[in-house]
């Protein structure tokens, strides 16, 4: 079946200098005692939200300071989509990106944490599901994730990137190992050469997989499963959507990965569990 997760608790006394977790929490004001619980259990310094699904007004501020922390920039809109990082220390809003697709549709934020050498600049991706059939003329749902993610390829691979974490739902599954099955998912949106070429070349604008670092390719590693399956965790028909990508000068300071897994059981869960990564940065 394979490995799933590589847990690397926070060691008390020698904690890394950043721990990220990224999320599609699939509502905020829904799951916000899930969000408390992941803080609790985990003890990140940043937390990158995925369809966080709140415009900007009715965003729970106040509870997500509650929470340790005191700095958090988000973009949502009403009942889809929305991005929001959490940060205990001091960012800046990195305000260059384009409007992806001309959509306005809440799928990036990025921020930078710290500052001169030291600062390491942070991107939250919401990329596009795409539908359920895998033709961007039949599908308008499925065209806009393919030149979303050519956008971002395009975009990333003009820029000289330096101490950079790229995280989030890209809702797409590159790798053989990273559903449950390639054969039987090839032709379905995810899991598509046409999805999996892109995203693989975005990556490689500048990008090494972190996940991939502490699980080889050749091992099972998901993120999600199924809503649909009634007992998820023995069939374990699960996709690998979430992802964390770092730039190369970062490599050496990475410290441990945890896919939580356990947080698919948890109360109303999201379909997503968290990814998180310590770096000594």
């Amino acid at each position: 079946m394979g490995k799933n997760i590589l847990v690397s608790p926070r060691p008390i006394g020698n904690a890394p200098d950043m721990r990220i977790v990224t999320w599609n929490i699939n509502s905020l004001r829904l799951r916000m005692p899930l969000l408390a619980q992941l803080c609790r259990d985990t003890s990140p310094d940043i937390v990158c939200l995925q369809e966080t699904k709140v415009p900007d007004s009715l965003f729970p501020l106040d509870a997500v300071q509650a929470l340790g922390f005191d700095h958090v920039v988000f973009r949502g809109m009403k009942g889809y989509n929305g991005v929001a990082i959490l940060s205990r220390q001091p960012v800046t809003v990195l305000e260059d990106a384009p409007d992806w697709c001309q959509r306005g549709d809440c799928r990036h934020i990025a921020v930078r944490h710290g500052t001169g050498a030291d600062a390491i600049d942070v991107h939250d991706f919401y990329v596009p599901a795409g539908g359920d059939i895998p033709d961007p003329v039949e599908n308008p749902k499925f065209a806009h994730k393919l030149a979303f993610v050519e956008e971002a390829r395009q975009w990333f691979s003009g820029r000289n990137m330096r101490r950079t974490v790229l995280v989030g739902d890209l809702n797409i599954a590159p790798l053989e190992q990273d559903v449950w099955s390639h054969k039987q998912l090839l032709k379905i949106v995810s899991h598509t050469p046409a999805e999996t070429e892109r995203l693989l070349a975005w990556q490689q604008t500048g990008f090494v997989d972190a996940m991939r670092h502490f699980v080889p390719a050749t091992e099972k590693l998901y993120t999600w499963w199924s809503y649909r399956n009634r007992d998820w965790s023995k069939s374990n028909r699960g996709r690998r959507l979430d992802h964390v990508w770092i730039t190369p000068d970062l490599k050496p300071a990475l410290r441990g990965m945890d896919v939580l897994r356990a947080a698919r059981d948890w109360d109303k869960p999201s379909d997503h569990v968290p990814v998180m990564i310590d770096l000594d940065a």
